[in-house]
């Protein structure tokens, strides 16, 4: 507020607060005149003829203050061409969030909801503004990997940076573009990736509903939409929502998203998805890093003969509550030659509870294949086959035990369960694949957020079947 605005309303007050009980007076002296007709009735006569005179000036000065007061508000700063987002939880915004990147990114409102703060909704609600402009916002992290029984497996790994812009045409439509390398160098030599992470105009039609067309991200989970290393625990992100879920999944298509007065926020649309033709059976990558995460397009010259549904649901209408569900689904053989025809179907469900300190989330998706039997006919004796079935599911708990001054502690624990080939159709005896065994990785250890911004993180891994995978990770992230 400008200072002489706040200093005219409280001279303001101060003189409605005085008007007040001289107003009372006069009023009584009114009604208490003719009993007093014995006093001097002149002396009486002057003191109310003073009275009415002070209250009429006061009056005055009143009006004065109030039709001086519009004129001293500021006008617009036009440097600022975004307005904050709002928050929900009455926490405060995660590390690097408005500051960062999905307040920006997912149509101006974190998306997110950090694992290490409250969450915000993702829609542009909250973010009608009447200035141009444009902003640049940025993520990445660098992680060292520790195998404990192999130390000759250790590495360290520019994991990934990313840069994004978003520029607002006017009040109602903007562009946002993500732009993410990774593993440091990309070459025809080398293991990095360069890509276009998201890509597509958002426009708003009200306070509420607002479209997006592009490339973006599938509203499934808690990690898919909101993934900068300041918005989860722990130096990798979970297996769950990696293998099960693939990670910042994206996808060309059209989508709705409605933010109600509810708390509810729904979003749904229509896109691009999977290619079975590209499924691998010479490879155990689908094993290892998920059966999706082998077969999605990228946005990258994606066959787009069959497309996909999809649909979410988010509630947040408790402080320190958030309920979610999603479901994707669509044909996946897209017509190439020799692929019989197979459906991929995703869902999910979320939950995630923010009491005083305590950060507590739940999370279990699933997925389908179908006619499974037919795709894999020409694949049996593979190292890979496709699976009819998978899914896995995880439970965390965190605690923020110190904060001060921007700083934060915040220890954790996760355990997931997650299965990348849980059945398999029949294909004949001894030769139908067995289902994979349930992978189990418990994880221990703690954020330390130097700012909003900036987040160091170690922690220790523990699995069930590939012990071999046993490590201890240690990451420094950023997110503005």
């Amino acid at each position: 507020m400008n200072p002489k605005t706040s200093n005219a309303g409280t001279a303001m007050q101060a003189q409605l607060r005085l008007a007040s009980p001289l107003a009372l007076a006069l009023a009584a002296a009114f009604a208490f005149a003719p009993a007093a007709a014995h006093a001097d009735e002149a002396a009486l006569m002057k003191r109310i003829e003073q009275l009415a005179s002070e209250l009429e000036a006061m009056k005055a000065e009143v009006a004065k203050l109030k039709t001086a007061a519009p004129a001293a508000a500021p006008a617009p700063a036009a440097a600022a061409p975004m307005a904050a987002a709002p928050l929900i939880n009455g926490a405060d915004a995660p590390a690097g969030m408005d500051g960062a990147m999905h307040a920006r990114m997912h149509g101006g409102a974190m998306n997110g909801g950090a694992m290490n703060g409250a969450e915000r909704t993702d829609t542009g609600r909250g973010l009608v503004v009447s200035e141009e402009g444009s902003r640049l916002t940025s993520y990445g992290e660098i992680n060292y990997n520790r195998y404990r029984n192999d130390s000759s497996r250790s590495q360290s790994d520019v994991r990934r940076v990313v840069l994004g812009y978003e520029h607002r045409f006017d009040r109602d439509t903007k562009a946002v573009v993500e732009l993410e390398w990774e593993h440091a160098v990309v070459s025809a030599d080398d293991q990095g990736e360069s890509e276009v992470e998201q890509a597509y105009i958002e426009h708003q039609f009200n306070d509420s509903v607002a479209g997006r067309a592009g490339l973006f991200l599938i509203p499934l989970g808690l990690l898919n939409e909101r993934h900068e290393p300041t918005t989860y625990y722990g130096v990798e992100r979970n297996f769950v929502e990696t293998a099960i879920i693939p990670s910042t999944w994206r996808e060309i298509g059209v989508q709705a998203v409605a933010d109600l007065d509810n708390g509810i926020t729904l979003q749904g649309g229509v896109s691009t998805g999977f290619s079975l033709s590209k499924w691998d059976a010479s490879s155990d990558e689908a094993q290892v890093e998920g059966p999706l995460g082998t077969i999605h397009q990228e946005g990258q010259n994606a066959m787009s003969r069959d497309l996909s549904l999809f649909g979410a649901l988010n509630w947040r209408g408790v402080p320190g509550l958030h309920l979610g569900t999603g479901v994707f689904t669509g044909g996946a053989s897209q017509g190439a030659a020799g692929t019989p025809r197979g459906r991929v179907t995703v869902y999910e469900a979320h939950a995630r509870w923010q009491p005083g300190a305590w950060d507590l989330a739940a999370l279990y998706a699933g997925g389908s294949i179908s006619n499974t039997a037919a795709l894999n006919a020409d694949k049996i004796g593979g190292v890979s086959l496709i699976p009819s079935r998978f899914d896995g599911g995880y439970l965390q708990v965190a605690n923020r035990v110190w904060e001060s001054g921007g700083k934060y502690l915040s220890p954790f624990v996760r355990a997931e369960r997650y299965n990348t080939g849980k059945s398999y159709a029949f294909l004949g005896t001894g030769v139908t694949p067995a289902a994979l065994p349930n992978e189990r990785v418990i994880t221990v250890g703690a954020n330390f957020g130097l700012s909003r911004s900036v987040v160091l993180k170690a922690d220790m891994q523990w699995f069930k079947e590939t012990t071999a995978n046993n490590r201890i990770d240690l990451g420094v992230g950023w997110a503005f």
